[in-house]
Parts: structure tokens; sequence; C-alpha cells
């Protein structure tokens, strides 16, 4: 009961890093509009994607990709992303959502699982650049950064969210929080997590791999970059590693009875990426000048030089637009000059007519004050 009273005397909002010196309020919502309430987790993730999407279509010439084709894959993927990430999270939570639809399509306050995001990307991903004739490979290697970008900025959802968050840990970047101490209270009432003391920021651990594996990800694309799906591999090795061992630290993981799931997934795709890197870097060895990647192959040259040719055509009907409409342009202007001669002029009319009515009307005044004057004077006369 003290201990109780102690929590809702917290404010569930204020994040401290004791050590740091640090302490903020936190609010998970952001604005609300016409009743509808925006959150921070929802406008980070979106963030997240956009910057991807703004580095992989600028990379795409350089692994021989046509963009106007890649964009439908890119679209595809995002929503198998999202749709994947949501399915996995509530599979693994399906007692709490297990006759409540509504809450299964309500994403804003969180619950996504990363694994099935990047599962479903590439499900759909996959089917549209089939679809659309792009190859996949080169496909996989140029979004592998851009996936590493948007989990390094969407994890910060989960601060703003107060979840994310590991065991006890005395380092410099322990974290609390009215929330989080209420969460731990309520899921480990033993006291094997103290809900008192600070935890693990799991999801800046996670955010700062990211980081870093996108930086080395996109050095490796510039010069080291041996064969086609290299990227991808090596994405999956670096977040899998990463994962498994911030996985260990975290306290509100998805289990399957006793097994944390992420961890389990992070070792089956670390192992099996580890081991067709190993095959694609030997092949590529034995191919050696055989080998080519696929911009250099001339199907990704005729497809870029399309493209090239599509620009031109475009820019070429654009520039004939303009200049046809430059004459119209030029039409328009020289009547709306005419139309305020015009005006001009009739206002110059009506003053002028002013003018002279105002000056009939003082000669007729004069000229009747001239003829009173003689009728007074003969008057006068005749008397």
């Amino acid at each position: 009961m003290i201990y109780s009273a102690m929590l809702a005397a917290v404010d569930p909002n204020r994040i401290r890093f004791p050590k740091l010196g640090l302490e903020m309020t936190v609010n998970s919502n952001a604005f609300t509009v016409f009743g509808f309430t925006v959150t921070w987790y929802g406008i980070l993730i979106t963030v997240g994607m956009m910057l991807a999407m703004i580095y992989v279509f600028s990379r795409m010439r350089k692994f021989g990709l046509d963009s106007d084709r890649a964009i439908d894959g890119i679209i595809g993927g995002i929503i198998g992303g999202i749709i994947g990430a949501r399915i996995y999270y509530v599979l693994f939570h399906w007692d709490h959502y297990a006759g409540d639809w509504k809450a299964v399509f309500n994403i804003r306050n969180g619950g996504l699982g990363i694994y099935g995001g990047i599962i479903g990307a590439l499900l759909i991903g996959s089917v549209v650049c089939k679809l659309r004739k792009v190859r996949l490979l080169p496909m996989y290697d140029v979004i592998a950064p851009g996936f590493l970008i948007g989990q390094c900025i969407g994890r910060w959802g989960n601060f703003m969210n107060h979840e994310a968050f590991g065991c006890n840990t005395d380092n410099i970047f322990g974290m609390t929080s009215g929330k989080i101490q209420s969460w731990i209270a309520a899921n480990y009432p033993d006291g094997s997590v103290a809900a008192d003391k600070p935890v693990h920021p799991c999801f800046l651990y996670e955010s700062a791999w990211c980081l870093l594996g996108f930086l080395l990800l996109h050095f490796v694309s510039k010069k080291w970059r041996k064969f086609d799906g290299q990227l991808f591999l090596m994405y999956i090795i670096w977040y899998g590693c990463g994962r498994f061992f911030i996985e260990s630290l975290r306290t509100d993981s998805l289990y399957a009875g006793t097994v944390k799931i992420s961890q389990v997934v992070a070792v089956i795709s670390v192992t099996a990426s580890v081991i067709l890197l190993i095959i694609g870097l030997l092949r590529t060895k034995r191919l050696g000048s055989d080998y080519q990647l696929y911009v250099d192959t001339e199907e990704s040259k005729e497809l870029l030089a399309e493209a090239d040719a599509r620009e031109a055509a475009w820019q070429e009907r654009r520039g004939k637009k303009e200049a046809a409409a430059e004459p119209i342009l030029a039409d328009d202007a020289k009547s709306e000059e005419e139309i305020k001669k015009e005006k001009d002029a009739k206002i110059d009319a009506l003053l002028d007519e002013i003018a002279a009515n105002k000056a009939e009307k003082e000669s007729e005044e004069a000229a009747a004050a001239a003829e009173t004057e003689n009728d007074a004077a003969q008057s006068d006369a005749s008397e």
C-alpha cells in the first residue's frame, strides 16, 4: 500500500536519467486535431520511413534500378511492413486482443513487431517488384540501409511511449519514469525487477546500433560490395546480432512460452545469413571477372537508358507547353493593359464631363445674376 501510494505521487510522464542529471516530461500524445489524437510514436515512425525513402531513392541508380519501376515495390513494402509488424505483435499478445478487433487495428500507441515488419515488407514488396520486373537482389541491397534508418528513428517512438526498456542497471544511461515504475510493479510483483531503480534504455541501445549499421552498410556499398544481395545479408547479420543481445536485457519481450521470440528469430536469421554471405563471397571469387553486379549488366543499362529517354521526353513536352503558353500569357498581359487604359480613359472622360457640367452651371448662374441686376437697373431708371 505504501509503495502504491508512492507510485501514485510520481508524475507518470516524467522521465529521469539520474546519473546524467537529465529530467524531462515526455507525453506520448503530440497534438489533437478535430478530436483525433496524433501520437509521437506515429509521427516518428512516419519520419523514419520518409527519411529511409529519400535515402533509398537517391541511391537507386547506383544499384542499376529504375526508380519509376521500383517505387511501386517500395510502397508495397511499406504497406506490407506495417501489416506484418502488427500481425506479428498481436499474435504473441493474443490473450490481450482476442475478441477486441478495434484494438487489433489501433497502432497509434505502439504494438509493432520489427521482425514481423521486415517479413511483411519483403513478402509484399517482392511480389510487387516481380510484377514490375524489378530485380530483387539489388533491390534488397538498396533498401537494407533504409531499414536501418527507419529503425533508428522509429525506436524513439518507444521512448515517447515509455516502453522498450530493460532490467535494472547502474550504468550511466539508466532511466526511469512513473509509467515505467507502474509497469514493473504490475508485471514483476516478486521484485525480481525493482520498480524504484533505473532500467536499461533498450530503445537507445538499438537506435545507436542501427545508426552504426547504417554507416557501415553505406560505406560498404560504395567500395566493397562484391555481389548482389550482400548488403541485405550484412543487414540481417548486423541487426540480428545486436537484437539478440539487447533482447536479453529487455523486460517487455514477446514470448512463446518461456522463450524470447526475437532471440530465436535472431539466431536463425543470423546463422542463415552468415552461411549465404560466405557462399556468395566464395562464388564471386570463383567466377572472378565473369561475375557482374546487376548495375554493370546490359539489362540494367538498357532500363536506365529507357528511364533517361522518358525523362528527356517529359522535359521536352513540358518545355513545349511552357513555350506555347508564353504567347497566351503575353496576350493576357496585353489585354489587361488595354483594359486598364480603357478604364483610365473612362474615368478621365467622366471627370471632364463633370468639369464641363460644373462650368456650364456656373455660367448659367452668372447669366441669371446679370439678368437680375439688369432688371433692377431698368426698374430704377423708370422711377
